[in-house]
C-alpha cells in the first residue's frame, strides 16, 4: 500500500463519485478505478458500494477512511517539521562553550536571542576545554563550540573570529602589583616586565597553541621566561587559584566579575599586544538545517552595535 492510494481513497469518499473525484486528482477514471479495485483486493474487502449516480462507503470503508486521514495527515505533518528542519528553523542543536568564552556578554545574548528567535530548535549545552570541544566538533559530537584561541586546526573545521575582547592581569587583592593605581584610584596598567618575576597559572595543554602560548612568546620576546606555577584545564580552576593567593594569571577581560573580593583585575599597557579572541567552531561541511541558522545569527549579533562598541574598546 501507498500513500498515493489513500490519497486517491479519500478524494473518491470525499466526492462521491469516481469521474469527479478523477477530475480533482488530475488523472483519468479508469486508472483511479483501477487502483481503488487493487486496493480493495489488498485489504480482502470492499470500500464503496458502486450505483450509477456515484459511490457510498462501506461499514469498513467509513473504519478505513478515518484511518487514512489520520495517516496523511500525520505524513503532511512530518513533511512540514521536515521543511522547517531544512530551513533551520527546527531540530536539535549541540552547542558547547568554554568557560572564559560562557562569562562573556556574548555567549548568553546569543543564546537567549536563539531561543526567542527559534523556540523549536532544541539547544543542548555543555561545557569543555578548547580541545575538547573541538575534537568533538571535528568527531560529529557537537554541532558547534564557542571558545578563545583555537589549541588545534582539524580538517574540515571552520574556526570564525567572532569578537576581540583585551585581557587583563589577575592578581590576589594582597599582591604589592595590585596596590598600584592611577591617580583616579583605578587599577594602573601592567607591563610584560611586572610578570618576570611572577608565578604564572595558564589555562592550557603544555606545548598547545592558544592565548598563553601567545602570552609566553610576548614574554620571550621581551627578553624572559616566565615561572610556570600551573598549567590547569579550566578558567573558573586559573581564577580560584589566583584567589588563593598560589600565583598570578592573564585572563579575558569579561571575566573580571570572578572572586571581585580576592583577586584584582589590572589592564596591560598599551605596547603589550595581546587579545583574546571569541571563536565559533562548526564543520564547514555540515553548515545547515539548525547549524547554519545558528551561525547566521551568531554572525549577526556580532556585528551588531552593542557588540561592535566592545570590540572598538578592546
Amino acid at each position: 500500500m501507498e500513500f498515493r492510494h489513500l490519497r486517491y481513497f479519500v478524494a473518491v469518499a470525499e466526492a462521491g463519485h469516481m469521474t469527479r473525484a478523477a477530475a480533482t486528482l488530475g488523472i483519468q477514471q479508469p486508472p483511479l478505478s483501477q487502483q481503488i479495485r487493487a486496493l480493495e483486493a489488498q485489504l480482502g474487502m470492499a470500500l464503496f458500494h458502486r450505483h450509477p449516480k456515484g459511490v457510498t462507503l462501506t461499514d469498513g470503508g467509513r473504519v478505513f477512511l478515518d484511518e487514512a486521514r489520520r495517516l496523511l495527515a500525520d505524513m503532511a505533518a512530518m513533511q512540514h517539521r521536515m521543511e522547517r528542519v531544512a530551513r533551520g528553523q527546527q531540530g536539535v542543536l549541540s552547542v558547547a562553550f568554554t568557560s572564559s568564552a560562557a562569562a562573556h556578554a556574548f555567549t548568553p545574548a546569543a543564546l537567549r536571542e536563539s531561543r526567542s528567535r527559534y523556540p523549536d530548535i532544541e539547544l543542548q549545552l555543555s561545557e569543555h576545554n578548547a580541545a575538547e570541544i573541538t575534537e568533538a566538533v571535528a568527531a560529529a559530537r557537537l554541532h558547534c563550540g564557542l571558545l578563545r584561541v583555537p589549541v588545534s586546526r582539524p580538517d574540515g573545521v571552520a574556526l570564525e573570529t567572532l569578537l576581540h575582547e583585551p585581557v587583563v592581569v589577575a592578581l590576589p587583592n594582597d599582591h604589592a602589583l595590585a596596590r598600584r593605581t592611577t591617580r583616579g584610584g583605578k587599577p594602573a596598567p601592567l607591563s610584560l616586565r611586572d610578570l618576570e618575576a611572577e608565578r604564572l597559572i595558564l589555562v592550557r595543554r603544555p606545548g598547545a597553541p592558544g592565548l598563553y602560548a601567545n602570552l609566553l612568546a610576548l614574554c620571550e620576546e621581551a627578553g624572559f621566561v616566565p615561572l610556570i606555577a600551573a598549567e590547569v584545564e579550566r578558567m573558573m580552576t586559573n581564577l580560584n587559584l589566583v584567589a588563593a593567593g598560589a600565583g598570578i594569571s592573564v585572563v579575558p577581560a569579561s571575566m573580571t566579575g570572578a572572586h571581585p573580593q580576592a583577586v584584582a583585575y589590572h589592564p596591560f599597557e598599551e605596547s603589550v599586544r595581546l587579545q583574546a579572541p571569541l571563536t565559533l567552531a562548526y564543520r564547514a561541511a555540515d553548515c545547515t538545517g539548525p547549524t547554519a541558522t545558528f551561525v547566521s545569527l551568531l554572525r549577526k549579533i556580532a556585528r551588531s552595535t552593542r557588540f561592535r562598541a566592545l570590540a572598538r574598546r578592546a
